[in-house]
Formats: C-alpha cells, sequence, structure tokens
C-alpha cells in the first residue's frame, strides 16, 4: 500500500527553539507559518513538522498522492481507496474521510503501541 510522503509531526514546547535546533542539525524551512505556531522543514528526503500548541504528541504523517519531494504523485491512491482497503484489512480508524468526497481529506489512526498516525491528503 502506497502512503505516499512520510514526515514526522513534532509536537514541540517552543517553536522558535525547535526551529533554531533543527536549522543547526541542516534542516531548512520549506512551508509553514511561525507566526501561527507552524513549520515544515527538510534535510534532503527527511522531513519534519514543527507544531506548537496544535496536539498533545507525536504523529507519523503519511501525505498520500505526494513524493517524497513535495511534488504530487497523481499515479498513487487517492485517500479514499486507503481507506477502504484499511477497512478491509480489520484496521479501526479513528477518524473518516467521507467516502463520496473529492480532493483533499485525512484522516487517523492508532498503531498497537498508541502511536498516532495521520494521513493527510493534499491535492
Amino acid at each position: 500500500m502506497d502512503l505516499g510522503a512520510f514526515s514526522v509531526s513534532l509536537a514541540v514546547k517552543d517553536i522558535h527553539a525547535s526551529r533554531q535546533f533543527y536549522s543547526a542539525l541542516g534542516f531548512n524551512e520549506i512551508a509553514g507559518d511561525i507566526a501561527q505556531n507552524w513549520l515544515i522543514m527538510k534535510n534532503g528526503q527527511h522531513v519534519i513538522g514543527l507544531f506548537q500548541g496544535m496536539f498533545d504528541n507525536n504523529i507519523l504523517t503519511f501525505n498520500p498522492r505526494w513524493h517524497q519531494d513535495c511534488t504530487e504523485n497523481p499515479d498513487a491512491p487517492d485517500i479514499r481507496d486507503i481507506q477502504a482497503a484499511l477497512k478491509a484489512a480489520g484496521i479501526a480508524l479513528d477518524s473518516e474521510v467521507d467516502p463520496n468526497s473529492q480532493g483533499p481529506a485525512s484522516l487517523t489512526l492508532t498503531d498497537p503501541d498508541g502511536n498516532t498516525l495521520l494521513l493527510d491528503q493534499h491535492c
């Protein structure tokens, strides 16, 4: 199952300190708005999101129909198809996509260890 691009969404305490730390590790800002307390940073093919005050725990994030280089992948499965496959496999979803909708959408699920996974389709 192609889940798309992968990143880690970090629930940070101080977005300015986190930006400085990850910049020192070679990450560059590619999206976001620090005034809104969120940034997306990239180092090579590694992507992290910094989010202050938006959620309590770190999240494993997958972007269906998106390449790791942040370009659209129209040949990859749509999130609604992924949702149907997950449900057919007996995987419980915490939030779901309207199967009759089109375009951007997201769903969440929790792994057996309590980690949250977000599938967030941009296009």
